[in-house]
């Protein structure tokens, strides 16, 4: 398997209960590399630049305003298999439906705040790192 980088934020709902450190550890568990992170504070016109590939979905309004309503941490993170291995670290989207040990399994609150966003595809990763991160940021 290659060594790919992948696209991960940590959602409003996990930095207002303080679970980055818990979050980042799952990550590190399953082999993977913080090589770029900072904490951001999104303005709605940002979350929804960044989430426009769901702007005819019901939901899009309600997301951008939740990405916006408190602090994320965007990171980059690294490995063989990065993109699967990280979402399968997250679990489904519906925590009812996410496998035990998974993020969203012990932290999301529900479907819509379920803690964490990642990648699904190399080249949504490439564009979604691009979107937070200049080159220089990412040192692996």
């Amino acid at each position: 398997m290659a060594v790919e980088r992948t696209l991960s934020i940590i959602k409003p709902d996990a930095t207002k209960r303080n679970l980055t450190g818990k979050i980042n550890a799952k990550f590190e568990d399953a082999g993977l590399r913080i090589v770029a992170q900072k904490r951001i504070q999104l303005t709605p016109a940002q979350a929804g630049e960044f989430y426009a590939v769901h702007k005819e979905r019901p939901f899009y309004g309600e997301l951008c305003e939740f990405m916006a309503s408190e602090p994320v941490v965007v990171q980059v993170l690294e490995g063989e298999g990065a993109i699967a291995k990280n979402r399968e670290v997250m679990g489904a989207t519906n925590p009812a439906d996410a496998a035990p040990g998974t993020i969203r399994a012990e932290f999301a609150e529900s479907v819509g705040e379920n803690s964490v966003h990642g990648s699904d595809a190399p080249e949504t990763a490439a564009v979604e790192i691009a979107y937070f991160f200049s080159g220089l940021e990412l040192v692996g």
